[in-house]
């Protein structure tokens, strides 16, 4: 199966929130063909959850096209992602930033378990 371009999978995910009532918005625009892609979940409580990239070994080893992600930060006061962001971006230039409010982004992206406390 071949994977979605990250502009498409971008505008399907923008759709598919707003289809549900939600609110999404595209923060920063990256390359057309295979930017890597993170979420900003923003929550009615005010805070903030940034999903990431999940490294590729996290993936099933059957490969279903789809992406999966990770959660970097979970109900951070808003703008915590900020320096982050801006790190991630200052490594890859061609990353794509989406907002989306939502207190169940599992609906819209496959999100990997979090780790055991430890």
């Amino acid at each position: 199966m071949t994977r979605l371009t990250s502009e498409l999978w971008v505008k399907a995910l923008v759709r598919r929130v707003f289809a549900e009532g939600g609110f999404a918005a595209i923060e920063r625009v990256g390359s057309p063909e295979a930017g890597a892609i993170f979420i900003r979940v923003r929550n009615r409580n005010g805070g903030e959850t940034l999903l990431a990239p999940a490294p590729q070994s996290l993936f099933e080893p059957v490969n279903s096209g789809d992406r999966l992600f990770e959660r970097r930060n979970t109900q951070a006061p808003d703008g915590d992602a900020d320096a982050l962001l801006m790190r991630e971006a200052e490594f890859d230039p061609d990353l794509w930033i989406v907002e989306i409010e939502t207190d169940n982004p599992q609906v819209f992206v496959e999100i990997t378990a979090d780790p055991p406390d430890v």
